[in-house]
This record gives C-alpha cells, structure tokens and sequence, in this order.
C-alpha cells in the first residue's frame, strides 16, 4: 500500500514494518482523542463565546503540558527527546508548522465554526484526509493502488452520512474552515518530511508553542488579552480539560506519522468521527442506530486503507532493506 520513498532503517531501531504497527495503533489512539475532543469542543467554545480566545487559552495549556512531559522525560534520564535542526530548511520548516499550524489554522477553524453550521463545518473539516492524499502521492512519493483510491472514497461517504450532509452553501464560515482544513493538510505534509530527522515532540512543541505565541498576540493585538486574565472558574475548567486532551492529541498524532505513511495515519482519524457520534448518542440522547451504517462504511474504508500496511511487515522490512543498500 503506501510506500514512502524516503522511509529508511536507523540503526538501532525496530524493523520498518513493526514501526509501521506501531505507528497505526497511535493514529488509532489518536483518533480516540480526537473524537473526544470534538465532542468536548463543542461546549468549550460555548462556555467562552470568542472561538479565537478559547482556543488561544487551550492551546497555551497544551504548550505548557508537552514542556513538562519533555522535561520530565529529559530528568529521568530517557535521551535526547528534543533534536536541533541541522538545516536552514528545517527551521522554516518548523516556523510554518507552529504559525500556520499551530496558530492561523485554529484560529480559522474556530472562527469559520462560529459562523456556519455544525453540519457544514463537520464535513468540510472531514476532507484532511482527501487533500492529504492528493499531496502525500508527488511529494512524498506515497503511493495509491484502486483499492485505496476507492477506500478514501467509502471514508468520504461515511463521514457525509454521519455529519447529517454536505454543505449548501459556501459563506465565509465555510471558506474559513475549509482554509484550515488546507492548512492543516500541508502541515501533515512538511511535518512528515521534518520527521524523518527530527524528534515527534520536537515537532509538536514547536507546533503548540510557537502557536500559543502567535494566538497571544493576535489576541493582545484585537484587544481581548484582558478575556485570558479573566477567565470565570467555569472558563478555567473546559481549558484545562480540551488542553491537556489536545496535548495528548499533539504527541500520539506527530508520533504516529513519524512511523506510519501521511495517508495511513490521516485515514484511522476517520475512527474519531465514530468516537464523537458515540459519545453523541451515549451523553445527549442522540439515538445511534440509525447511523450504524454510516458507522460500518467507515470502519470497512479505514481497514481497506491501514490494512494492508498492517499485513505487510516483512514485505516492507524487505523492501525498505533493499532500498537502504
């Protein structure tokens, strides 16, 4: 299935196709996460009223939790958990993971989630996995088989199917949410490539802090830095709550692509989609049943593209051996 090109052996390491499993059960973990957090979202964003303030709040929190993870892994002695860029390239690269990322893309999605339907907001962000693919095939050398092809297609369905529809119309809300969903899509894209040298945490610290920077001063410069001064204790709760689930978001998800192909991983977040209409169901009354279709379309897309990679760790070992000599 997804073959990256640039996929090598380090010495020392397990075997490509065991990283690969490894890779797929975080994507999968952190899909669990993620459909946590979009429930959770929901009522975080209502409990401020300014998208652009909670989310600077929350991902302030976040920044804060992975320093401390990092800090606490480096005191026990655990290596060397940050890497230094050696090339100009990669410190570009890192600055557009943080700024566009990490600050200008949340900044969109919340804002364009303010202004258009849940509906609207919920499929548009729904299509990563869609530009992840038409990017990931000529810039990282992923490739497609029909199969696949066909797959990303019955994950697309079963999302429109849970999500209630498609989008009517396209307002600014709409446009802005589509615009991070883009954002977020080349940021998978160069967040692999930076992978291949640098550290998971190194990239998601810098995700998170450089984006708690940028977020800060967007709010200091409209005037809302007072609202992060503030907060009323109900405020404080739904931050620290959605920070540290987007910490632990942060660190299974860039720990996962550093293992597993752009594609594979983007297509087993689909899972969380199934987490958030459960806990839908399970906490508002929401009945379930009638989406269980939609739910089976996107568990059978999501085996049709991870699988194959899952089955295949002695062909990948082979074939990564082969192309390391």
């Amino acid at each position: 299935m997804n073959t990256n090109r640039r996929e090598q052996t380090r010495p020392g390491t397990t075997r490509p196709g065991a990283t690969r499993r490894t890779g797929l059960l975080l994507a999968l973990a952190t899909a669990g996460i993620s459909g946590a957090a979009v429930f959770l979202n929901s009522y975080g964003v209502k409990a401020f009223g300014d998208a652009t303030t909670y989310t600077t709040a929350k991902n302030v929190i976040a920044a804060l939790v992975l320093l401390a993870l990092i800090g606490a892994m480096s005191a026990r002695g655990q290596g060397a958990v940050l890497t230094r860029p050696s090339r100009p390239g990669q410190w570009w690269g890192l600055a557009v993971v943080g700024i566009f990322g990490g600050a200008i893309a949340f900044a969109l999605f919340f804002e364009g989630l303010a202004l258009s339907s849940t509906v609207d907001a919920a499929f548009l962000q729904k299509t990563l996995l869609v530009w992840v693919a038409v990017l990931a095939v000529p810039l990282l050398g992923e490739r497609l088989g029909a199969l696949q092809v066909a797959a990303i297609a019955l994950l697309m369905l079963g999302q429109v199917g849970l999500a209630g529809g498609t989008t009517t119309i396209f307002g600014r809300g709409q446009l802005m949410v589509l615009g991070a969903t883009l954002l977020w899509a080349a940021e998978v894209i160069i967040a692999k490539r930076l992978l291949t040298d640098l550290s998971s945490w190194t990239v998601g610290l810098t995700r998170m802090g450089v984006g708690s920077v940028v977020l800060v001063a967007w709010t200091l410069i409209r005037g809302d830095g007072e609202a992060l001064l503030t907060m009323t204790g109900n405020q404080w709760k739904w931050v620290l709550v959605t920070g540290v689930i987007l910490a632990a978001y942060v660190s299974t998800w860039f720990a996962a692509l550093s293992r597993a192909p752009a594609v594979d991983v983007t297509a087993v977040l689909v899972v969380a989609a199934v987490i958030t209409a459960g806990l839908a169901s399970a906490v508002n009354g929401k009945p379930l049943v009638p989406q269980l279709g939609w739910v089976a379309l996107l568990l059978v897309g999501t085996f049709l593209v991870a699988g194959p990679g899952w089955r295949s760790r002695d062909a990948l070992a082979s074939s990564s051996a082969a192309r390391a000599t």
